[in-house]
């Protein structure tokens, strides 16, 4: 037997998961078969769309910039709209003193939390469950703007990470790069894996390997190789990383989902071997897809309607690739990113967003194709949900409201507020159409 199935029985017995315990299925878990999920005890297939809303957490924290009122009222206005499925960042680490990033931290050094911050998601969890929501939680970030691989990578001698923007980037992927390769940070990470996913629920009392309001765990937001035709060897060292850190999950809560959080064949430098080896690995569950036109260059910002063709034939030539894999690997997939900038690239609430409507429109029309088709497109997260909140400026501060876009990008970019009314009805749309692919199964 080896270690990784060794971890996993040890886990399964420790926690009671012998013949006669409940399935996942009687317990209420999201669970996968085939290219589809299903949750708890139905046979029709879960298909969805939601949000991404990282900054949950930190509203449900007690620290200063929480605000548990807010919370609740944003968590009604998407369970309105008819929205359960919220991908969140478990919470920030200590950020580098070059960029903008998130605060407060969850992780201020290395082993080192803010349990008010920790009870800000168990706040969260506890109020989705209320409301019959599920969420995605990825456990850190490849990008700097929530610390990320630059948290570990300082703690281990590489000092802070560059700004990963502009004429930073090349700089940035230089020093991320090398966190495929560091086994020293690659194992403070784990540390944190492991405090996450052990934690009990501080409201509920729950074990959050126990709790179904817990669809699934992602390793990082958009883990990526960063730079594998410029470095040399480091593509043995991310597929090493991600296989330790999926057997790692699953040996602690072999309950619930995993994924990657990959943005799909880009995250893995465009070489398809690589992407397919990674989500190969029987530990992750389903494959996942972002989809960026504007930074992407597919769309410029002086031109975001003229530019929606190209848009659209490029996102659709993404989707078909990840669908391709989604049906050799019978896994399914989810296009848990996805973003279009407000018309003339303004940042306000109230300003017009038909070209993003349009491009929404487009992305959910290609999931409901998948699944009319009986396909593996199973959901999608639309980014993101900035609800109540309001940008005091473009670039954010702390005390500032948390719109969704991150802290190192315009502020209103591409969030959805309560005010964008289009949006907001094109959402309920897809929803409803939403229905089963394939009747229940026998």
């Amino acid at each position: 037997m080896n270690t990784i199935k060794t971890l996993m029985l040890t886990a399964a017995l420790s926690m009671g998961l012998t013949a006669g315990a409940q399935t996942t299925a009687e317990s209420g878990f999201v669970r996968t078969d085939g290219v589809h999920f299903y949750k708890g005890k139905s046979q029709t297939p879960y298909y969805y769309v939601g949000a991404n809303f990282w900054q949950g957490p930190l509203l449900g924290s007690t620290s200063e910039a929480g605000n548990r009122k807010k919370l609740c009222a944003e968590l009604d206005s998407l369970k309105a709209i008819g929205v359960d499925n919220l991908r969140i960042l478990a919470g920030a680490d200590a950020g580098s003193k070059n960029v903008t990033s998130v605060t407060p931290y969850l992780q201020t050094e290395p082993g080192k939390y803010d349990e008010r911050m920790f009870e800000g998601l168990d706040y969260l969890l506890a109020e989705m469950g209320k409301r019959g929501m599920v969420a995605v939680i990825y456990l850190t970030n490849s990008w700097d703007w929530s610390g990320g691989y630059g948290f570990y990578l300082r703690a281990t001698g590489h000092g802070d990470s560059p700004d990963a923007h502009g004429e930073g980037y090349k700089a940035y992927v230089k020093y991320a790069t090398e966190f495929n390769n560091d086994l020293k940070a690659q194992q403070l990470y784990y540390n944190h894996v492991r405090r996450v996913v052990s934690r009990v629920n501080s409201i509920t009392g729950k074990p959050y390997r126990d709790d179904p309001t817990i669809m699934a765990w992602q390793l990082c937001n958009e883990p990526r190789i960063f730079g594998s035709r410029t470095f040399d060897g480091y593509k043995e060292g991310f597929i090493k990383w991600s296989r330790t850190s999926t057997a790692l999950i699953k040996s602690l809560d072999p309950n619930h989902l995993v994924s990657t959080g990959s943005e799909g064949l880009i995250g893995c430098d465009f070489d398809a071997t690589l992407y397919e080896q990674q989500h190969a690995d029987p530990n992750v569950d389903y494959l996942t897809v972002h989809i960026w036109p504007v930074n992407w260059r597919w769309a410029r910002p002086e031109n975001l309607t003229g530019d929606l063709p190209n848009a659209f034939q490029k996102a659709a030539d993404c989707i078909e690739q990840h669908e391709a894999y989604g049906r050799k690997l019978n896994k399914p997939v989810v296009i848990e990113e996805f973003g279009y900038s407000r018309d003339n690239t303004a940042y306000d609430p109230g300003t017009p967003v038909s070209a993003r409507n349009a491009f929404y429109a487009y992305v959910f029309s290609r999931v409901r194709e998948s699944q009319a088709e009986q396909g593996p497109i199973a959901g999608c997260n639309f980014w993101g949900w900035g609800g109540s909140g309001r940008p005091s400026e473009v670039t954010w501060k702390p005390g500032d409201d948390y719109v969704s876009d991150p802290p190192h990008e315009p502020q209103g970019w591409y969030c959805v507020f309560d005010s964008d009314t289009t949006t907001i009805q094109l959402i309920k749309g897809a929803l409803k159409s939403s229905t089963p692919a394939r009747p229940p199964k026998p």
